[in-house]
């Protein structure tokens, strides 16, 4: 044989030899990392080939699935009331991905988890018929947060504090998922970069400044210490209070209110500064941050499902940003969850109940996969004594002090205000929060409700909140007692 050409054969066997090495690897090596691949065109075929299962509120689906009229992509995902259950669903994108429930439990939605899965779709090796999520969320309860937010930007967050259901998570200015379930990047832009940032959720993934609500886990600490032994034993409290290591005083906002020497009722009554910022020098920031701690601030890993952001109290401080930390200012941040879980616990007399958005998830006949109201977890705070005593505290508030938009016929009502700085020198407009719980005075029912107004507009001098939030959150109260 020429040369030439015995040299060109085996190159050319060369060739072919290290294509079919190259083939094996990708096949058997490599095959599955490219099966599971995000930008592989074939996973979102298969994932809208057919319908997939729901998330389901009060007993109906909010989510659904549309028969596409073109392209490769069979079917859509859909959704009942987007903008109302978004910070609830989050949204399924045929280009953007999943979110929130959607995304936590896209296994089950799309039918790919392996609890699905019968004799017969393990031997022909099909895709199970989807389950379908069922939501603790009160549809009743989350209208009315919706609706008393309006077209303020905050949030809402509403608890069952016996049984850890979340009956309401509200996020606004919201968005409706449907108009990214197609991929349209002319709308996820406007979403996304749009200066209202209506994709955030507020109430589980913004933490900021919680204010005056924090007072209540100070006063916690307080009596679980025995600093005091009541919340009306009155306090060693100067008014104004002189900042250690610092030339500042700490004032309060009611220059007329009792709060000199105050019991810890009247500082909760009138939000005094100069007696929760002593105090929690009087205690020390380890003290706090362990009450804090036991609250849920600092857990990096809050799921309910959905994984709230940490809300933070902070470490290494002086003695005067202890003091700050004990009115909610200073580096404190709290997401809505965290300061309705302080109140939920209070509200259960010191008992925190795991809170969770989830009831069930079922497979397509509709039987149950996992129960997670099924014994819920629940761990103690503060004792009994001291959860009393701070209800009998937040009914002052509510009562006779600066939570009265907060009060209703039929309930025994408990709150907090809070109105925290903002911006440097506190020159933005302060964020508007308010905590309470409320008992129906004619059945067992009860819930523990927190609401964040960041921005509405009322004028600066207008922002509390009694004046923004203890509205949202009455009208909450009052649909979750069914009022």
């Amino acid at each position: 044989m020429n040369k030439t050409i015995r040299r060109a054969s085996v190159f050319a066997l060369l060739l072919v030899f290290a294509l079919l090495v190259r083939a094996t690897w990708v096949q058997f090596h490599k095959g599955q990392a490219l099966a599971d691949d995000k930008n592989n065109r074939r996973n979102v075929i298969e994932l809208y080939s057919e319908p997939l299962g729901n998330i389901v509120v009060g007993g109906e689906a909010v989510t659904g699935s549309a028969r596409t009229k073109s392209g490769d992509l069979r079917y859509k995902r859909t959704y009942k009331d987007g903008a109302l259950y978004a910070a609830v669903t989050g949204y399924s994108s045929q280009a953007f991905g999943a979110t929130q429930l959607e995304g936590i439990y896209q296994d089950l939605l799309d039918g790919t988890d392996s609890r699905l899965k019968t004799v017969l779709d393990t031997v022909t090796d099909k895709r199970s018929d989807p389950g379908d999520v069922i939501t603790t969320i009160d549809p009743e309860v989350q209208r009315a947060a919706y609706e008393a937010l309006g077209d303020k930007k905050g949030a809402a967050v509403a608890i069952d504090p016996g049984t850890g259901r979340i009956l309401a998570v509200v996020s606004t200015p919201s968005y409706d998922p449907s108009e990214i379930t197609t991929g349209d990047s002319e709308a996820w832009t406007r979403l996304t970069k749009g200066e209202d940032k209506p994709m955030t959720n507020r109430a589980l993934r913004q933490p900021l400044p919680p204010g005056s609500t924090f007072k209540l886990v100070v006063a916690a600490a307080a009596l679980e210490d025995g600093l005091v032994s009541s919340v009306d034993e009155r306090t060693d409290s100067p008014d104004p209070y002189p900042l250690p290591q610092s030339s500042k005083n700490l004032t309060n906002e009611n220059p007329n209110a009792p709060c000199e020497n105050a019991s810890l009722r009247v500082a909760l009554q009138y939000s005094c500064n100069n007696v929760f910022g002593k105090m929690a020098v009087d205690l020390g920031q380890d003290k706090v941050r362990a009450m804090a701690e036991r609250f849920g601030f600092n857990d990096a890993e809050q799921d309910v499902p959905v994984r709230a952001y940490e809300s933070v109290y902070p470490e290494d401080m002086d003695q005067a940003q202890t003091a700050l930390s004990g009115i909610g200012q200073f580096d404190v941040t709290a997401t809505p969850l965290q300061i309705a879980m302080v109140s939920a616990a209070i509200a259960n007399g010191g008992e925190l109940v795991q809170p969770h958005m989830v009831s069930q998830i079922t497979d397509h006949s509709g039987d149950v996969l996992e129960d997670y109201d099924d014994d819920p977890a629940g761990r103690e705070i503060v004792s009994p004594e001291t959860a009393e005593q701070l209800q009998s505290a937040m009914r002052t508030v509510v009562e006779e002090g600066t939570g009265t938009n907060a009060q209703f016929p039929g309930a025994t009502v408990g709150g907090k205000t809070g109105t925290a700085q903002h911006g440097e020198n506190n020159s933005k407009t302060p964020y508007a929060w308010f905590t309470s719980y409320a008992k129906s005075d004619t059945s067992d029912e009860e819930v523990a409700v927190a609401v964040v107004v960041e921005q509405s507009d009322a004028a600066r001098s207008e922002v509390s909140g009694n004046g923004l939030a203890a509205p949202v959150a009455k009208a909450v109260m009052q649909a979750a007692l069914k009022d």
